[in-house]
């Protein structure tokens, strides 16, 4: 993938001058922007170096867990190297906590690319991410190597190739794939030596691609930071309902279901307004423009709010009543959820894969039906019926997801699998 713009690099340390050309960022018309060099920062007790490769540099789900993930092997390695295939803000947040980052090429395995039209691209960039992740092996010479998704299925490879242990964490779970696609999308995890998965619901998709997998393989829920004193929420429901949706704008994740949803509420004689927090991936804009044009037909001009991407939600939850994850399809888990019910507010999700694990035991949590706005709309409509025992739930729902979701066992959990690793078999 290439930068689309010029923009400030990290510079990390490259062990002999030959080799700085291998780091060297090039924009879209093939000018180099800049090349890697020394960096000053040093941690952890001096076990060594590990390379860490992650598909993006935003700060959604997936990115909050890389970065609690690097904080973990940051306080036990000498020197941890990210290598990112843009800058973004998740760079200057692993900056931040003492690990080095490289802007380099990388062939981020998408549903686009499988599609005849992708395949030049995938070609290219198989080709390009490849010679990136070998040159930077072989610089580095790390210890460890740790591959934060299925989705990066060269850097497994080609650390195996030199020998090197690979950690991969799987955050993935396409349970209604067919057999030969899992397969194919599981295969990486059969180069590595530890497996991390983020659910039980992974686990089990994955191993029924590859049963061996299972003794190689541990469930290690996903840390979920929550807010350090949240709002409580409104003793009564004075106005309108207040719910909020927060993720990807993408068919899958059901954003205009929840809009469709507050739209029935609405009909049935509730008053209620809808937050939309997030943005889509680069080639799904028109699911976006859908959206706004739903809204545009209807009478909820003034209810529904497009906030755009989020760094910080919070003040998004602290000023809504409810949370709804409605996705269509199976998620491996449920971050956002997690992250309602840590703001303490009540959480409607879809009844599925990992969401049903992550609002288990959750006595603020509704599932529904999924790929259904009227059950969604059901859902919202028993929060407000149940609203004084949903806000006195949401109290101990916040104290069961905090020790679930705590960050410094997860940390302390990633950092010990590497680490184990790097010590004689």
């Amino acid at each position: 993938m290439l930068l689309p713009s010029m923009t400030a690099v990290d510079e990390v340390r490259i062990p002999s001058a030959e080799l700085v050309s291998c780091f060297e960022v090039v924009d879209r018309r093939g000018g180099k922007i800049a090349h890697v060099s020394d960096s000053q920062h040093t941690s952890g007790p001096g076990r060594g170096s590990v390379i860490v490769a992650h598909p993006g540099a935003e700060l959604y789900g997936s990115d909050r867990v890389l970065l609690d993930s690097v904080i973990g092997l940051v306080a036990e390695f000498s020197r941890v190297l990210v290598a990112l295939p843009h800058d973004g803000p998740l760079a200057a947040e692993l900056r931040a906590v003492g690990a080095h980052v490289v802007i380099a090429p990388a062939f981020v395995l998408r549903k686009r690319l499988m599609k005849p039209r992708g395949w030049g691209e995938l070609i290219s960039t198989a080709w390009r991410g490849g010679r990136a992740a070998r040159r930077l092996l072989r610089a580095e010479r790390p210890d460890a190597v740790y591959v934060s998704t299925i989705t990066l299925p060269l850097w497994p490879l080609l650390a195996r190739l030199r020998r090197l242990p690979v950690v991969l964490h799987v955050h993935e779970g396409e349970a209604s794939a067919s057999t030969l696609v899992k397969k194919v999308l599981y295969a990486p995890a059969l180069l590595a030596r530890t497996v991390l998965v983020n659910s039980a619901f992974s686990l089990g998709v994955m191993t029924s691609a590859y049963r061996r997998l299972a003794s190689r393989s541990t469930v290690v829920l996903n840390a979920v930071p929550g807010p350090v004193d949240p709002t409580p929420p409104r003793s009564t429901l004075d106005g309108p309902l207040r719910v909020l949706f927060v993720g990807r704008l993408s068919p899958r994740k059901g954003a205009d279901l929840a809009i469709t949803a507050v739209e029935r509420l609405r009909e049935r004689g509730t008053a209620a307004t809808l937050d939309i927090a997030g943005s889509v991936f680069e080639g799904y804009e028109p699911y976006e423009e859908s959206l706004h044009a739903a809204v545009a037909a209807t009478d909820l001009r003034d209810a529904v709010t497009f906030h755009g991407f989020q760094n910080e939600i919070w003040a998004l939850l602290d000023r809504s009543d409810v949370l709804v994850v409605p996705s269509r399809l199976d998620e491996p888990f449920g971050n956002t959820a997690v992250e309602g019910v840590l703001a303490g507010r009540p959480v409607v999700v879809s009844d599925t894969s990992g969401l049903r694990e992550a609002t288990a035991g959750i006595p603020s949590a509704i599932r529904v039906e999924p790929d259904s706005a009227a059950s969604l709309a059901d859902g919202l409509a028993t929060v407000v019926e149940r609203w004084p025992e949903m806000a006195v739930a949401a109290a101990d729902s916040r104290r069961i997801a905090g020790e679930r979701h705590s960050r410094e066992t997860f940390q302390q959990t990633v950092a010990d699998a590497v680490v184990a690793l790097t010590l004689p078999r």
